[in-house]
């Protein structure tokens, strides 16, 4: 049995798992109506605020684990909790599942979700194989279901201001984009407090490329068209038994988009560096690079009015250009008042991750990371992963389109 199929089983609760039947549900509520949610994973599913938004209630949280019951319980002051993830899916009262359990149950549980007549919103990536991602796109499409993934990186405040800088068109054209998630720390959480293999235990770094990908994507507003990658291991036991077969700690991919332009992605598990999830953005008017980790502030680089020629230190003619910090305000302000005081996690992403999923559910529409975004952001890692396995051979990505008009 697969690691990811014993993961599935152990959650769901049961060794029988009977599929739920498809079904065309009914509309989403209408506007000025409350959503009612269920939470399901007590871990990072308990870092949301989905009982202050003023038009979401909690209504069931669910986690195997009953601490963690218990966590979620409090942190959203709902006494409806369960083991099992079937059972939740039955209660009346729910409208919509947050899935935020271990990366290799999103897909199904989504796709189960969905199937049951709930709305999806879910932790990245939305899944670990193509197979998967045709699966989720199929069934959004029969159920009529709402599904978003909850990228972090797309409401990071700079990335707010790049994706708009981008729409109104202050780069020029953005040739190079580069973006990298850095995390040394994650190595700690590949065996559990029994020194027992997780989920992350030996995860191929491009399949959690979302937070990089996410970045991209929808600054450049392109797709990711073509891939070679390269990955890096040392024969550390970990890359030699675990279940996904990955011999890499860190993996690089080199993208070409659909524009033609050019992007570099790096995810690293375990590399000598500050923990870090950044990108920058080389445009032909201007250009934006995201904080390092040694504390390089956001900073905004334009092309200065011609003056008088400017010589290097090589006696070379240099171009004028002006280097600012990034003095952008918050973005609070579009956030409920109930919510625009928070500091959230990732960036403060988790407030505008929620206000948008609710939002988007109570208006009938797509949201932004809808499942053509949310495919377009992990899939490129699952390409690049495989390119790695074949020593950086080059790749097409298919490109899946967008939500209908």
């Amino acid at each position: 049995m697969s690691h990811r199929e014993l993961t599935r089983r152990l959650f769901l609760g049961g060794a029988a798992i009977v599929p739920v039947a498809a079904a065309k549900q009914p509309g989403p509520r209408a506007a000025g109506k409350q959503l009612r949610i269920g939470v399901a994973g007590g871990r990072f599913g308990a870092t949301f605020q989905w009982h202050l938004h003023p038009n979401s209630k909690v209504t069931a949280v669910c986690d195997l684990l009953p601490d963690r019951q218990k966590h979620l319980a409090q942190t959203y002051r709902c006494p409806t909790t369960y083991g099992n993830f079937r059972q939740l899916l039955k209660d009346p009262n729910v409208d919509a599942v947050a899935v935020f359990t271990p990366a290799p149950l999103h897909a199904y549980m989504a796709t189960e979700a969905m199937k049951a007549g709930k709305h999806v919103v879910s932790a990245v990536p939305a899944g670990l194989s193509i197979e998967e991602l045709e699966q989720l796109l199929a069934t959004v499409r029969t159920t009529g279901m709402k599904y978003m993934m909850a990228e972090t990186s797309y409401y990071r405040q700079p990335i707010i201001t790049c994706r708009e800088w981008s729409a109104e068109g202050k780069f020029g054209t953005i040739f190079h984009a580069e973006s990298e998630y850095i995390h040394e720390g994650l190595v700690s959480l590949m065996v559990d407090d029994r020194g027992l293999p997780t989920w992350r235990y030996g995860l191929p770094p491009m399949l959690y490329p979302t937070h990089c990908v996410g970045m991209i994507v929808p600054v450049m507003r392109e797709r990711m068209a073509e891939v070679t990658c390269i990955g890096w291991g040392d024969g550390h036991e970990v890359l030699r038994s675990n279940p996904y077969g990955n011999p890499f700690w860190n993996e690089t991919a080199f993208f070409k988009t659909s524009g033609g332009h050019s992007a570099r992605v790096s995810v690293c598990w375990h590399a000598a560096a500050g923990s870090t999830e950044r990108g920058q953005f080389l445009g032909d008017r201007l250009s934006y690079f995201m904080e390092r980790p040694e504390g390089s502030p956001d900073t905004v680089t334009r092309i200065a009015q011609q003056g008088k020629t400017v010589l290097d230190a090589n006696n070379y003619p240099e171009g004028q250009v002006e280097i600012k910090r990034d003095s952008q305000p918050p973005y609070t302000g579009r956030l409920p008042e109930s919510l625009r005081r928070i500091e959230s996690g990732h960036g403060n992403s988790h407030t505008f991750l929620t206000h948008e999923f609710v939002s988007a559910v109570l208006e009938d529409r797509n949201p932004a990371v809808d499942v053509w975004e949310s495919i377009a952001y992990t899939l490129p890692g699952i390409v690049a992963h495989a390119s790695a396995l074949r020593h950086g051979e080059p790749m097409k990505i298919r490109d899946f389109g967008r939500a209908p008009a």
